[in-house]
């Protein structure tokens, strides 16, 4: 299975304070990457907007992530996943992901980006969804909480954190 995440939408989609330090937040997703790939048997590329620190590349390929940025302003992750799915976009650098056996997975919470890549076969996610399933926050054993109770529950003990 090919998975393609849009990067920063799946780290702005976890309020933990990603903000104050951006590479750490992507080297921290790179690293959760790194280990569903392994679990998953999978091939992952993640895509950034921006311009990475140096040696972020190479250290996201040491860990088995293929990881590439897109310098160009707001939205540039999203027209780079998009070239890489839709067959008729020939741009130089940019890998293929297969989509035609229904093997590639587009993470994104993106609406326009999520139909532009359903219409060449991709399936999508959310960014949300897509974390929850790489990173549990409950302990094993232990159902983590719904997108709703996570805005309820201050830390996943099942009781209201008290300033709610």
């Amino acid at each position: 299975m090919r998975w393609l995440v849009d990067g920063m939408n799946v780290i702005g989609s976890r309020p933990d304070g990603w903000w104050r330090d951006r590479p750490a937040a992507r080297r921290r997703l790179v690293g959760e990457l790194a280990a569903f790939a392994e679990r998953e048997n999978g091939e992952v590329t993640v895509v950034f907007d921006g311009r990475g620190d140096p040696g972020e590349v190479e250290a996201g390929r040491a860990q088995g992530v293929t990881v590439d940025f897109a310098p160009g302003g707001p939205d540039a992750a999203d027209r780079v996943i998009a070239a890489m799915v839709e067959p008729q976009v020939a741009t130089e650098g940019s890998r293929d992901v297969a989509t035609d056996d229904g093997s590639a997975t587009i993470v994104t919470s993106d609406a326009e980006l999520a139909r532009r890549v359903r219409a060449f076969g991709a399936d999508v996610i959310g960014a949300a969804s897509f974390l929850r399933r790489i990173s549990p926050v409950a302990p094993p054993g232990r159902p983590g909480p719904s997108p709703g109770e996570a805005r309820q529950v201050g830390r996943w003990d099942g009781h209201p954190s008290p300033d709610m």
